[in-house]
Order: C-alpha cells, then structure tokens, then sequence
C-alpha cells in the first residue's frame, strides 16, 4: 500500500458517499458459529499448545485460519457490502489478556486489517468496483467510567491512560495493514470513546498520517442511553470535536427499537450518519429471529425517510442479510448533511443548549 493508493481510495470514499447510500457488511458470529470451527481450528498450528482455550476467540482466526478470516470478507463484499469491517473487535492486549493472548493484539490488528484489504482489492481487480476497509477499534472488555465496586465508587479497573496507550498501539497496526478508515465501534461508555479518539490523534500526529474517524455508540436498553447513562444527543455532542468521518449507532437493539435514536441522531449530527443495527432482540435461545426481508424493509424505510448515508447490520446477520439490504436502498438519496449550528452545546448525561 502506498500513500497515493490510500489517499486515491479515501478521495473515492467521499464522492462515493455524496452520491449514494454506502453498504456495510454484517456480523461474524453466525458464520462463525455456522461453520462449527473446533477447538483445533481456532488453535491453528501455532497456537497448538497454548494453554488456555481459545474456542469463541474470533480474532484469534486472523493468526491461526487467515483463510478463513479472507472468505468470510469475500462473502460479504460479494454479497454488494461497500465497506468491510476488519475482524477486529476484540483484538486489544485489554480483552486479549483472558486468552493469555495480550502480546498478540497488535499482530491481530495489522493481520485483520490485511486479510480485509487483500479481500477488497482481489474483488476490485476482478470487477472494477472500489470496496473499502474500515478498522475495527472494539470498545473492550473494561468500562472508565463505572465502579466494579459497589462498595466502592470511585475503584475503576481501566485507566484513561491504559486504554489510550492499547488504542494507539491497535491504530498504528491498522493502519500498517491497509485499513482506509479507522472505526471506534459500540461505544457504551464514551469515556473509553474518548480514550481511542485521543490515540488516534497522537497517532496521526505522530506518524504523519490521516485517515477518516468513523464513530458508533451503542443504546444498551430501551431507556435510551448508552450503558454510563448519554442520550443520543449528548453522546454526539462529547465525541463531534473529533470530526469524524460519520457517526453512528450499533448493537444492542433491533431495527424497530432503534429508529428513535438513529432519527435523533440523524437531527443533531452535521456529519453523515450509519447505523448498523442487530437482526432484532435476541430470543430465549440467545439467537436472533429477523430474516433478510425483515432486516431490510424498515431500514429502507429509514432510508427513504432521509435519516441515513451508511447503513448495515450486526449481530445475527449474515451475507444474504447484505445482499437484500443493497438491493432494498439501490437508489435512494443519501441523507443531506445539516449545516453546523452556531450554538454553543455541553454534555453529561443530556445535552443543554446555552444561549438558545
């Protein structure tokens, strides 16, 4: 990858978005799962002796199954997915550390983020279409901004600090191995947010390099709000001084249950807006009961209705999934980005608007 080709890739990105409505592609879960990979398959031949289990690891795969990790983009891009999220989602040293695998979270990123890239660019030589990469920032297995402690409000067991120094290190891998956009995805606590936005600047800083910020919280619950407590309002107000390349919403909840904070978030961002909700609530089996049909009739009409410039889907969806959903928005208008409002806008909790 050079600079050029990067650049080239972002500058496409861009028109790609002023004129349509951009496809993002599903979850890995199911597929996974579909697959029935063993305990020896997520091993591999290097981690054959590794002493704690590593079956259920997803980001593992990009070390120990690379070709297994390769398919699964080429499904989904084959399916017409523009933007493939890398398998990436937990490949911090900070969720790593219940596998032992902490040392590996940097080889992890740099692999999925390779593994994506060479999916995306074996598809454009074969058909001329651009496909992009976005790396995947997880959330991590730790909150900032909450107690572990009832006893003990102010004990926390992440530091601002911690998490800033395993989001550069993720960024800087990311980037080596071809992502065009950096994703900080499933926010529930936007102090963690906060964390990787500032690695990520430092990294730029730092490296001389600048890729688009895409960011997506996540509503934990019908309340609302994320898991430390934002509105949607609130929760775009503490992150917009990054500029990012779009802003989102994701997991959590299904499309039905979503649409609220979406069209709010729609309202209140002056930048393009995604959303890539879960195939419904998950069902007494922990699995999750919405079809392709169901999937992507109430996010065309989300579509239709101006609230959206990316849109896909995440936990229960599969490749079929995309390939209804390109088909349902092929031809609507992208969302018009609002102008930015001159009106000063703090945050908590809830937003509050001064002077207005």
């Amino acid at each position: 990858m050079t600079t050029t080709d990067l650049q080239t890739r972002i500058a496409r990105l861009h028109e790609a978005l002023a004129e349509r409505i951009l496809v993002l592609d599903g979850s890995w879960g199911v597929l996974i799962q579909n697959k029935g990979l063993s305990e020896a398959d997520f091993r591999g031949g290097r981690f054959a002796d590794w002493p704690s289990d590593l079956k259920g690891n997803a980001d593992v795969l990009n070390l120990s199954r690379p070709d297994f990790v390769r398919d699964i983009h080429l499904e989904y891009f084959e399916a017409g997915a523009d933007i493939a999220t890398t398998n990436t989602f937990t490949a911090t040293s900070i969720s790593q550390g219940e596998y032992g695998l902490q040392e590996y979270g940097a080889e992890m990123n740099e692999a999925g983020a390779r593994l994506a890239r060479e999916a995306a660019d074996t598809l454009q030589a074969a058909d001329g279409r651009q496909r992009w990469v976005a790396g995947c920032l997880g959330p991590t297995n730790r909150t900032a901004s909450i107690s572990p402690d009832a006893a003990d409000p102010a004990a926390r067991s992440i530091t601002f600090d911690e998490l800033r120094e395993t989001y550069r290190e993720v960024t800087r891998a990311l980037i080596a191995g071809g992502a065009d956009i950096l994703m900080v995805e499933t926010i529930f606590d936007t102090l963690n947010g906060k964390a990787a936005i500032y690695a990520i600047d430092e990294v730029f800083e730092e490296d001389g390099v600048t890729l688009p910020i895409w960011i997506s919280g996540t509503i934990t619950d019908l309340s609302g709000r994320t898991l430390t407590g934002q509105t949607t309002e609130a929760f775009w107000t503490s992150i917009k001084h990054a500029r990012p390349f779009a802003v989102g919403l994701n997991c959590s909840l299904g499309p039905e249950q979503l649409r609220p904070y979406v069209a709010e978030l729609a309202r209140v961002a002056d930048v393009p807006v995604s959303a890539h909700p879960n195939a419904g609530l998950p069902n007494a089996f922990g699995g999750y009961d919405l079809g392709p049909d169901d999937m992507a009739r109430p996010l065309a009409e989300w579509s239709r209705d101006g609230l959206l410039n990316i849109v896909g889907t995440c936990c229960g969806s599969t490749p079929e999934h995309t390939r209804v959903l390109v088909e349902a928005v092929r031809g609507v208008p992208p969302r018009t980005v609002p102008e930015p409002e001159p009106v000063m806008i703090l945050s908590g909790l809830e937003a509050v608007r001064v002077g207005r």
